[in-house]
């Protein structure tokens, strides 16, 4: 029984100020472009005599590359690269009349030539089979030369990489639009593979001086000027996460998630999945409409961070599919359903660090079913 006023009363009471506070039950991903744009602008002012591009694979970063994209395109960036011919297609579709290279990592596969050429997107050759390939297929079709220098990964290998220097023959006639490598840890400026693949690369580019040399991606621009060439290829850092230590670009992306319930935990009352937070004294916690449906990964739970208002609020028990409860006993004043507690932002690192994963991570999660906002 409620005291002091009727059920009825106090439901309508509570249906009255979540209207009027223009509460929703879905939590929101908010992007902000400008900030983007401004990141974009910081990267290419580290390196004035090259020209930058951006990585927008994995549907830029899963931050949406309808929206980020002409975004880009209209900061200037004339360069994408994606992984997959369908992320090329996109990519071309939300640039509109927009002009603009687009790379395709994975290669050239004949069987894609048709959408290769409908979309005028340009592969990215990886072995000297592909170089075959195209010069007997699509000769005419723009694409760029993968030199493996110490990532074994994709990329002509140093077996492959001599036989090419060998007979440099077999790219006549091709339009070559870019050679480049890729950099295994530039995240690390003292490891010595930086130092072994820029000499490796040196020695390809000498040996092909007519074609704009692409080597840095985000952390690679920070090893400075003699990692830089013509072309850049900035991914995560254009999103705002820190690809090397002491990096400090803007993060532009943040979730908002409701408050769905505020309850009083007694001592020794659990939390969540598997009980794996027990409260000590009483104490207040929040139930929040997001989940590891939405991106935040089950790691993130126990001890990750959220924020309310400019209160950090820790996150307690596990992360479950929809739903994350977090510790209000920093927060002095009510705090009612429909408030919203924000994910990422300045959070991004520190909390993918706490999961003992990326940023990448986190970011290339971002589930589907977010009311997606983007700012400008």
């Amino acid at each position: 029984m409620v005291h002091g006023r009727s059920s009825t009363t106090l439901t309508t009471a509570l249906k009255t100020s979540r209207s009027e506070a223009g509460a929703e039950p879905a939590p929101r991903l908010i992007v902000d472009l400008s900030v983007i744009q401004s990141n974009f602008a910081r990267l290419q002012a580290l390196a004035p005599h090259a020209r930058a591009g951006a990585v927008v694979k994995a549907n830029a970063y899963g931050l949406g590359a309808a929206e980020v994209v002409p975004a880009l395109a209209d900061a200037g960036c004339r360069t994408f690269y994606v992984a997959h011919t369908s992320e090329g297609r996109e990519a071309r579709d939300a640039l509109g009349d927009r002009e603009a290279d687009i790379f395709v990592f994975n290669g050239f596969w004949p069987s894609e030539l048709s959408a290769l050429r409908d979309a005028n997107l340009f592969p990215v050759l990886n072995d000297l089979q592909q170089i075959d390939e195209i010069s007997r297929l699509a000769p005419d079709l723009p694409c760029a030369l993968h030199i493996d220098t110490g990532m074994s990964r994709l990329g002509l290998d140093p077996v492959e990489t001599e036989r090419l220097l060998a007979d440099r023959a077999c790219l006549d006639g091709l339009d070559i639009r870019q050679i480049m490598s890729h950099l295994a840890c530039a995240d690390e400026v003292a490891h010595p593979l930086n130092a072994e693949q820029l000499e490796r690369f040196k020695r390809l580019r000498a040996a092909f001086p007519d074609i704009p040399a692409s080597l840095s991606n985000s952390a690679g621009i920070l090893l400075g000027p003699d990692y830089h060439f013509d072309v850049l290829r900035p991914g995560l850092a254009l999103y705002g996460g820190a690809p090397a230590p002491g990096a400090d670009f803007d993060v532009c992306v943040e979730i908002e998630a409701p408050v769905l319930q505020v309850r009083t935990l007694r001592p020794g009352d659990t939390v969540g999945y598997g009980a794996t937070y027990t409260a000590a004294t009483d104490m207040r916690v929040a139930t929040v409409a997001a989940g590891y449906a939405d991106g935040i990964l089950r790691a993130c739970g126990e001890g990750g961070m959220a924020r309310l208002g400019e209160h950090r609020v820790p996150i307690l028990g596990r992360v479950s599919m929809d739903l994350i409860t977090v510790d209000l006993s920093a927060i002095d004043r009510p705090v009612e359903p429909g408030e919203h507690v924000r994910f990422l932002g300045p959070e991004l690192e520190p909390l993918a660090a706490h999961a003992h994963a990326i940023s990448y991570e986190l970011l290339v999660r971002l589930g589907l079913r977010f009311n997606r906002v983007y700012r400008s």
